[in-house]
C-alpha cells in the first residue's frame, strides 16, 4: 500500500500562489504517473492534473490549465503542483494518487487499488 502525504497548502489571498507537494514513505515515485485532485464538501472530486511516469504530456483541467504546473523531482521522488493567480473557487483539499497512466483526459485518471487518495492538504483562497 502506498501512503501518500499531500502538503503545502495553507490560506493565500486571490492572485496568490502555492506549491503543493506530494511524496510517499519509502517508496519513489518515479515508476507511476501522478494526479492531483481537489475537492470540496457536497461536491464530486475533480482531477485536475496529471504528469506520467516518464516522458509523455502532462495533462490539466481546463479549470486550472495557465494557472497551475505539475512536476517532478526526480532526484527525491516527490511530485509538485505549483499554483498561481489562485481564486477563491480553487479552494478545496487537495488530493494525490498513483496510477499506471494519465489517461487522454483527466478524468480519465483511474488510481491503482494501493496508491489512491491521500489525507488531503487545504487549500483556502479568500480576501
Amino acid at each position: 500500500q502506498l501512503q501518500f502525504v499531500e502538503s503545502g497548502g495553507g490560506s493565500v489571498q486571490p492572485g496568490g500562489s502555492l506549491t503543493l507537494s506530494c511524496a510517499a514513505s519509502g517508496v519513489t515515485l518515479d515508476l507511476y504517473a501522478i494526479g492531483w485532485s481537489r475537492q470540496t464538501p457536497g461536491k464530486e472530486r475533480e482531477v485536475i492534473s496529471c504528469m506520467p511516469s516518464s516522458g509523455g504530456v502532462t495533462n490539466y483541467a481546463d479549470s486550472v490549465k495557465g494557472r497551475f504546473t505539475i512536476s517532478r523531482d526526480k532526484a527525491n521522488g516527490t511530485v509538485y503542483l505549483q499554483m498561481n493567480s489562485l481564486k477563491p473557487e480553487d479552494t478545496a483539499v487537495y488530493y494525490c494518487a498513483a496510477a499506471w497512466g494519465c489517461g487522454y483526459y483527466t478524468h480519465d485518471f483511474d488510481p491503482l487499488p494501493f496508491a489512491s487518495w491521500g489525507q488531503g492538504t487545504q487549500v483556502t483562497v479568500s480576501s
